[in-house]
């Protein structure tokens, strides 16, 4: 049994190969339960999934993200002592790559945050800083990487990539959070698909996909293009389906809507903060 949690689970963490089979369903089940808990937990405390709660989840979104870039760059070695404060981060070995920096353990940090963030706001009766509090968390992170940027040109293909779906979501559905729910998938399969077929000889940088579904997709076709389809087709279906669903309340199809954002957005963004930091 322990070898089979080391092989499975722990190993390839350590080793950096990513994902499996085995370890993609037992995550995606414990997600699947862990938000049929949030649910209800936000059912039972009467939080409304609104559009203003789903702008003050973002910038937790861009905290995790970035957080994970750090760690990436540190473990790639290209994080060096700019200024003072790269060097504390150094040698304090914080964000040195381990269980609660990568996924799935940066969840849990971020998930952390955001909630101890939402009751201590809403104690204080001032929910509408939640969003600014994970600004002010996020922005210090940016800035440490801020330095390391030197592939800006390589975001503008993948932003665009993103935005068109985005605009025929908005146009479809007259509705920005479906918009933007869209896009956050687009954008998560546009940076796969730039970045593992162009990556190498654009940047002279070799990625390799650590998901088992995107990568079978990529394998079998040969272009991580179809990947990039794919999620686009499935991302409008979806807000066709919360669009259109008469029987769910608006705050029980936001919810699913964020859950989707958050799938497509925070490997996104992990992965075009990456590619800039040559990490």
């Amino acid at each position: 049994m322990e070898n089979f949690i080391y092989d499975y689970y722990v190993s390839p963490i350590l080793s950096r190969t990513g994902y499996n089979p085995i370890n993609t369903i037992t995550y995606a089940v414990i997600a699947l339960i862990s938000l049929f808990v949030i649910y209800k937990l936000f059912k039972r405390f009467n939080i409304v999934v609104d559009r203003r709660f789903i702008y003050s989840v973002v910038p937790f979104i861009l905290l995790g993200s970035t957080i994970r870039v750090v760690t990436d760059a540190i473990d790639a070695g290209n994080f060096s002592a700019i200024t003072p404060i790269h060097q504390w981060i150094l040698d304090s070995h914080i964000f040195d790559y381990g269980f609660l920096t990568v996924s799935p353990g940066i969840y849990l940090v971020i998930s952390a945050l955001l909630f101890a963030t939402m009751f201590v706001c809403n104690k204080l009766k001032r929910s509408e800083l939640v969003g600014w509090v994970g600004f002010v968390l996020w922005l210090p992170f940016f800035l440490l990487l801020l330095p390391l940027f030197k592939f800006w040109i390589y975001i503008v293909p993948i932003l665009m990539l993103a935005a068109i779906p985005a605009l025929i979501a908005f146009w479809l559905f007259k509705d920005d959070i479906y918009a933007v729910m869209v896009g956050s998938q687009a954008l998560d399969g546009a940076a796969t698909f730039f970045i593992l077929d162009y990556s190498k000889s654009l940047l002279g940088i070799s990625y390799f996909e650590q998901h088992v579904v995107s990568n079978g997709l990529c394998t079998i076709f040969g272009t991580c293009m179809t990947f990039y389809f794919a999620k686009v087709a499935i991302s409008l279906a979806a807000a066709y389906i919360l669009k259109t669903d008469k029987d769910a309340g608006q705050n029980e199809k936001y919810f699913i809507a964020l859950v989707i954002l958050i799938m497509g957005l925070a490997p996104g963004l992990r992965d075009i903060l990456r590619m800039m930091a040559g990490t």
